[in-house]
């Protein structure tokens, strides 16, 4: 029986450079036999339920929103990624404890890929439950089912324990990658995550098609 590696990789659905990796990601899994962990990490945790505006955000970082947005734009038209033009960021708490609900259904990969273009492509608000509900009944996810678990609040201590994790091991940025207590931080191009996995023992599919290679992306992280 194949023993798949764990690539466990820290979040946040209101990252661009999360959004960024999941081309990546989903080709890592199809040329290597690897696992992946999404783990919860608190980006803006004190964003408030209205959402704020990026020139509100970023008002003591001294960062031109508009040009980080035509910076964002280009990188994903490289990468062939769908992207609108969100004008704020919002409080993702509700939509990660959704994410782990959704990962026990079988749902997981769908789900975040979901919640990523919910936002970043179509620039909704995804604390909202009403979206949330939406974007989960796009993957086949039971509506009702959805609105039980937020409303419970059934995954808040599966979230808690994530961003535990994240204080624990010191992550600061998002996205990053943890394999055999290894890191690599940022939106890495696609030949470093492969570097990254090999000198850990990660052995590749055997494939039968040839699969297009994932295009660079800069180095960053949120």
């Amino acid at each position: 029986m194949t023993e798949y590696k764990l690539l466990e990789i820290f979040y946040d659905y209101v990252c661009p450079w999360c959004y960024f990796i999941t081309g990546g990601i989903e080709q890592l899994q199809k040329e290597f036999e690897i696992d992946i962990r999404w783990t919860a990490f608190p980006l803006y945790p004190e964003t408030p339920e209205k959402g704020l505006t990026f020139d509100a955000l970023f008002s003591d970082k001294n960062t031109d929103a508009t040009k980080m947005m035509t910076i964002l734009k280009r990188i994903a038209k490289r990468l062939r990624l769908p992207f609108g033009e969100p004008k704020n960021t919002y409080n993702s708490r509700l939509a990660q404890e959704l994410g782990k609900w959704a990962e026990s259904k079988g749902k997981g990969r769908e789900f975040h890929k979901a919640v990523f273009q919910a936002y970043f492509v179509k620039g909704q608000h995804i604390g909202e439950v009403h979206v949330l509900v939406k974007v989960a009944e796009s993957v086949n996810l039971n509506g009702k089912d959805v609105q039980k678990v937020i409303q419970d609040r059934t995954y808040r201590e599966a979230i808690d324990l994530d961003w535990k994790r994240s204080y624990e091991l010191r992550v600061t940025e998002v996205p990053t990658f943890l394999l055999n207590h290894q890191v690599l931080v940022g939106a890495q191009p696609y030949e470093t995550l492969e570097n990254f996995l090999l000198p850990n023992n990660v052995k590749r599919r055997e494939l039968n098609t040839t699969i297009c290679k994932y295009d660079n992306v800069l180095s960053l992280a949120c």
